[in-house]
């Protein structure tokens, strides 16, 4: 638990780092735009049915039903921004790593189409997951239920969404796996913090953001413990490249007095005394 926290305070300080800055200001953009869009859409669906024939009851209906719409709208706002931030969400990790893990490995990123489709695959089964709870509404004896029922569905569906994100940049599928299998009950709890903070107003803009600086540092965490050393990468403090080496040209040793690379040159001893 000590862990969770720790990697929590860093994720906020990580809000000041001024490589984060500017996907901060993205993402806040993207919420908003994404959280417009999904209450549009669900207004015009519903502007779209016609549940009562009558017109005053229809337009009675409708004016309640508003406040349903941006209900629904709240409910399904975290699954929908956090499927849209995880496409820019890699230049957080980078960031994390550049200014926590100087020393690590350059790990390779993901292009757009390899992280398009996990994202709408996300969202397909975030939404319809959450879709799930909405007859619960209509039983009263239930609703003291429906926040955890919520906070637990998508705390599991977000932590494993911010893992992949993290792990797969630098372990290999079965090795995300097995990692994600040893560390389950942690990640569930951290992903609750994570479905909490996007439901907060206002913290929710920058919520992407906070929980996948988290997600970095519990990761590097674990895979410490776990001496996974990760896929092949490139080196971070690796200067030299293949141009290099040949453009290089060969040194004279200092000590016999021949040029590196000269194996055939024969090196004739002094007269004896």
């Amino acid at each position: 638990m000590g862990n969770i926290i720790s990697a929590y305070f860093k994720g906020f300080g990580q809000l000041s780092d001024p490589k984060t800055r500017s996907v901060i200001m993205k993402s806040i953009g993207g919420s908003v735009f994404v959280f417009i869009c999904l209450y549009f859409f669900l207004h015009f669906i519903l502007k779209a049915t016609a549940f009562v024939a009558i017109g005053w009851l229809e337009f009675v209906f409708d004016t309640i039903a508003q406040f349903g719409v941006m209900a629904l709208t709240w409910f399904l706002f975290p699954a929908v921004v956090t499927a849209v931030g995880s496409l820019l969400l890699e230049h957080v990790v980078k960031a994390v790593e550049a200014r926590h893990y100087p020393d690590h490995e350059i790990a390779q990123s993901q292009k757009f189409n390899q992280s398009l489709m996990p994202a709408i695959k996300f969202l397909g089964t975030t939404i319809g997951y959450n879709l799930l709870i909405l007859p619960l509404f209509v039983v009263p004896p239930l609703w003291p239920l429906i926040p955890i029922i919520y906070l637990c569905l998508n705390g599991y569906l977000l932590s494993r969404e911010y893992f992949e994100l993290v792990a797969h940049r630098r372990l290999t599928s079965e090795d995300a796996r097995a990692m994600h299998a040893r560390w389950k009950t942690p990640l569930f709890l951290a992903g609750i913090g994570f479905a909490f903070m996007l439901t907060v107003p206002l913290l929710n803009l920058i919520a992407p953001v906070i929980a996948t600086a988290t997600m970095v540092h519990m990761f590097e965490t674990w895979r410490k413990k776990d001496g996974i050393a990760g896929k092949a990468t490139v080196h971070a403090n690796s200067k030299k490249t293949h141009g290099d080496d040949l453009n290089s040209s060969p040194k004279k040793d200092a000590n016999n007095g021949t040029l590196d690379g000269e194996d055939d040159v024969i090196s004739l001893s002094g007269p004896d005394k």
